[in-house]
């Protein structure tokens, strides 16, 4: 899941790099209103749950804060493949005695404390990443732009 994370922000890099920023910005009704404001919540959504899984990870202050994390294209784009890289090198490193167990973690949009197993953890982080990814997806095809192949049987080796 690391590497279709990967595979799919890169084919999300290639669209945002040449889009237009107002079409970027427009808001499209979407639950975080923009293309600009959901890829901003998705890598802030990233770096809270790998904060959560290896605390000597950075993370973003607050969720309020999520949809305007980065402010240009280019921030937006370096900060992808930091992270990106991140989640791949733990992903790489993990084994299963390591999904064992409970994960206790801080929501801040609930602002309580959770307890939950850590696998069940990991499905959620891999599984926010496609579903907002999938409203992206949406939105980028409503923009008339041509988001790359998501199904998984397509996803290159390499």
């Amino acid at each position: 899941m690391a590497r279709y994370n990967k595979w799919q922000n890169n084919g999300l890099r290639s669209l945002v790099e040449v889009m237009d920023d107002d079409a970027l910005r427009l808001d499209r009704g979407a639950f975080f209103g923009s293309i600009w404001g959901t890829l901003n919540h998705l890598l802030w959504g990233d770096r809270t749950w790998m904060n959560r899984f290896d605390p000597a990870l950075d993370a973003p202050e607050t969720i309020e804060k999520g949809v305007g994390l980065t402010e240009t294209t280019a921030e937006w784009s370096a900060e992808r493949l930091r992270v990106d890289h991140v989640i791949t090198k733990w992903a790489l490193g993990i084994a299963a005695c390591d999904l064992e167990g409970d994960l206790h973690w801080y929501s801040m949009l609930y602002k309580k404390a959770f307890t939950d197993s850590k696998a069940l953890c990991v499905v959620h982080f891999f599984n926010h990443q496609t579903h907002h990814r999938g409203q992206i997806h949406a939105m980028m095809t409503g923009a008339g732009q041509t988001p790359i192949d998501t199904d998984l049987p397509f996803m290159p080796e390499n």
